[in-house]
This record gives structure tokens, sequence and C-alpha cells, in this order.
């Protein structure tokens, strides 16, 4: 699982940011050096990876002695953890003056390496454009509120994945869109849908999908024109000169019930089509609609069973491929990275580290759905993430802190003393006693304590541990 990830978070990309983060340290804090390189960031990484799939109320508490954490904790200390994430960087700050009109300046050198990646994976027929939220309350000029989501406050990101959720391109939305060179200028919603479908590889083998928020007659006739077949629900007002029968007439008629309108515009002939289920609904697309019909299976309430009603082909093509940004949404919730920060550009990392994970999840089930692996041997997402976070954990480096157990604090002294179920067991290495004032190092540690002490014949810091 961990090259999937480093597929896309190589080395020249992680090298950047090191660079960058110890550059920050610098400009910030003179007299301190971060001493950040490529091996400790991915065991930064890994433990941030850690830390969203073990949800704790507060982040210290992973280091705590009470709910200690040991895939974080003998990974990195606390402290030099807090330093990373407060130096962590991407771009030079002095180069911000000439860049002043991109307002993704601190975050440019990682979108671009993404989307370089992303838009070379191989891509399947059905795709699909569509937006999703990172969460975010701080103050930042390109937050924005959209009540109507689960997240109503963050910013917005523009996709464009196929069926399953597989991101080939993205655009951050930073409050204008203007059409691309050489593009139409067909409103904010259709620029955007111009700008992802430049990354379809072979336009004409691809069918592109889309809501009713970026359809339009405009985007319908310039994406024919670019030979993209592309359909989406639209809204009556955006279809000028085609008029459909009310809902009620159509209600009359019985479910099932469906009318298809050509229309010519600006050279390219389109098609509309109005479906009656339990409400009505419109599909437009730039290519033949409701030639064929099929019938599909529907709960009606009055005869308590289900029956068969007609349906446009259209309309089944456009339910059946409906979805990926959905999945994508989905399966980062399901174990998002929630370590806080008031930067933002903290925020747009570590949600494409989420991303990448389900990405590189994605891409290993189709390896192994063209390898024939069974699949029940194949990891899901948790499994998946949890194997990434292990082994970028694994990462040897000379700066990151030594593996060991928590001291033995002040307050456990009734635990240490009850005299219950406190063995001797060999541990997987040996450490440094945990009894005050010895320096021995032993191999033997309590089962229930969890720590090393010393137990030979010269000394044996077991039993006055436990006794005292």
């Amino acid at each position: 699982p961990v090259q999937y990830f480093r597929d896309f978070f190589d080395a020249e990309l992680l090298e950047t940011i090191s660079k960058q983060s110890n550059l920050y340290c610098a400009q910030e804090s003179p007299n301190s050096a971060l001493k950040l390189d490529p091996s400790e960031l991915e065991q930064f990484i890994g433990t941030v990876m850690y830390i969203s799939v073990i949800h704790l109320p507060r982040l210290r508490m992973y280091w705590s002695n009470d709910c200690r954490i040991r895939q974080v904790a003998d990974v990195v200390s606390r402290d030099r953890f807090e330093e990373i994430t407060k130096f962590l960087h991407f771009n030079d700050n002095n180069n911000m003056a000439a860049n002043s009109r991109d307002k993704l300046f601190k975050i440019r050198p990682i979108v671009d390496s993404l989307l370089q990646k992303f838009q070379a994976i191989p891509q399947d027929q059905m795709l699909f454009i569509g937006e999703q939220i990172v969460p975010f309350k701080g103050r930042s000029s390109l937050k924005q509120y959209m009540p109507k989501k689960p997240h109503r406050w963050g910013y917005k990101i523009y996709v464009l994945c196929d069926t399953k959720g597989l991101v080939h391109s993205f655009d951050i939305f930073t409050g204008r869109t203007a059409p691309e060179r050489g593009e139409p200028d067909i409103g904010p919603t259709g620029n955007i849908v111009l700008k992802l479908a430049q990354a379809v590889q072979r336009a004409d083998d691809h069918l592109l999908y889309f809501d009713h928020w970026f359809s339009s007659l405009d985007l319908l006739a310039a994406l024919a024109k670019k030979g993209i077949p592309a359909l989406g629900t639209v809204q009556l007002n955006q279809l000028q000169g085609c008029c459909f029968s009310t809902n009620s007439d159509m209600k009359k008629k019985g479910r099932g019930t469906f009318e298809e309108k050509k229309v010519v515009f600006d050279g390219a002939e389109l098609r509309a089509v109005k479906w009656f289920d339990s409400k009505g609904v419109i599909i437009a697309s730039n290519f033949p609609g409701a030639h064929s019909v099929s019938r599909v299976k529907r709960w009606d309430k009055k005869l308590k069973h289900n029956v068969f009603v007609t349906c446009p082909s259209i309309i089944s093509l456009y339910h059946k491929f409906l979805g990926g940004v959905h999945a994508l949404n989905a399966q980062i919730a399901s174990c998002r990275i929630q370590v806080r920060s008031k930067k933002y550009y903290h925020r747009f990392f570590f949600h494409f580290v989420d991303m990448v994970v389900v990405n590189s999840w994605l891409l290993y089930q189709r390896d192994c759905d063209s390898l024939d692996v069974p699949k029940k041997e194949w990891k899901d997402l948790l499994a998946f993430r949890t194997s990434v976070a292990q082994a970028l954990c694994m990462q040897f480096n000379e700066n990151s802190s030594v593996k060991r157990e928590p001291p033995s604090p002040d307050g456990e002294r009734e635990v240490r003393s009850d005299a219950v179920g406190h063995w001797p067991m060999t541990g997987s290495e040996r450490q440094r006693c945990k009894f005050n004032k010895c320096k021995g190092q032993s191999v033997y540690k309590c089962s229930k304590c969890g720590i090393h002490l010393c137990l030979n014949k010269h000394n044996n810091c077991f039993i006055e541990f436990h006794n005292r």
C-alpha cells in the first residue's frame, strides 16, 4: 500500500516540503533550526494518519500517561510534533509579492505536483464533475458559507472523478472563475466544467456527468464542439425555447410518462427529456436521448407492492453512474485528518493527504481486480490507511525520537502497589530501567504497568518499584 501513496507524495515533493519548512523556520526563528528531512516528514505524515484513525478529544492526549498511543508517541515526541506542525510550509514567503494575484501561492507546489499525477491516471469511461467541501471555520478569504451542505463553512473544491471517487483533476475555488485561454466565457459554473474537461483523455471515449448547478445549453454545446458526450440534470428556466408539460399534467398520465425535445443551440443538436416518477426530472444531453426505453422497479403506496414503470435510457444512464464525488466525500469523511490549525494551507495539506490515500486505495483495488485477487483478500480503506501509516512511521531518521516507554507518574502509585497482576515478562527489546536513579538496561517489563525494570541477581528494581 505505501508504494501507491509514494507515487503521489514522491521524493521530490517531500524534499520540497522539507526545504520550505526549514526555510520558514529560519525566517521566523533565526536562532533555531528545524532540521526536517523527507524521512522525518514521512514519519510525521504517518503519525497524522494514525491520529485520524484513533480519535482522542485533545492532541496532547496521544502522549499523556493515561491515554498514551504508542503508534504516535513512540515515533515522534510531543514537542517535536508541535514544532513540525508550527513550521510546516510549502512555498517561500519572499516570493509572495511577485505572485500577489495567486491566492493559492502558499499551497501552489502541492497543487501543481498532485494535479500532474492525478491527470496521468488512466480513466474509466464514466466521469463525474461535482464539488466537495473542506471543513474550516478559521479566518480566510477563501472560506465559503454553504447552508445546505453538511459542513456549512469551508473551502470549495471542484473535482473531476470517476463513479467510484477516483480523482483525475480538481480546481480550488478562489472567488472568481475566469475562462481558460481559448475557451468561451459561458459563466462561472460552465467555465469550471470546461477547465476540468481539459484533463479528459480521448474525449470521445468518455461520458461526462454533472448536476443542474453546472448544466446549461451553452455548456452542452461547448462540450459537443470538443467531442465530449455529456449529460446532466437541468432546471426548466435553463432551457430557452423548450417547453414541457407541467408536473400536474404528467401526473394525470401516470408514473413513467416522459417527453423528449430537440434543441439546436449554437450549431449543436441537443436533447432534453422530462420524466415523471414521484416528481418531474429533466435531463439534457448532447447525444441521442430517449430512443430506447427500459423498465424500473418502484414502490406503489396505494397498492403496497413494487410495480414496474417505463424509464428512458438516458434517465437510467444518469442514475446508474451518478455520485462519484459523493463516494469520494464519504471515503474521506470516514477517517478525516483533524489536526487543528489556524493556517488555511495546513487544512488543504491534510485534505490532500486524505485525498491521496483514497486515490491510492482505489488504484490498489483496480489492480487487485485486474490481477484476479480474491475479494476476501482485499484491504478495506481503514486497513489500507493503517498499513500506509505503519510503513511511513517505520522510516529511520537520525533526528527522530527514539522509541521509549512512558515514565512512571506519581499518580499511578495506587496501581503499581495494588499487588494484582504485576508479572514480569520479556519485552521485544532492551530498554533503560524506569526506576528512579537506576541507569541499567533490562529486557524485562511489567505486564500491567508496561514499563521496563531491572530483574537480575544484582538489581531487583521490579520488586522495589511495586513496593514503593
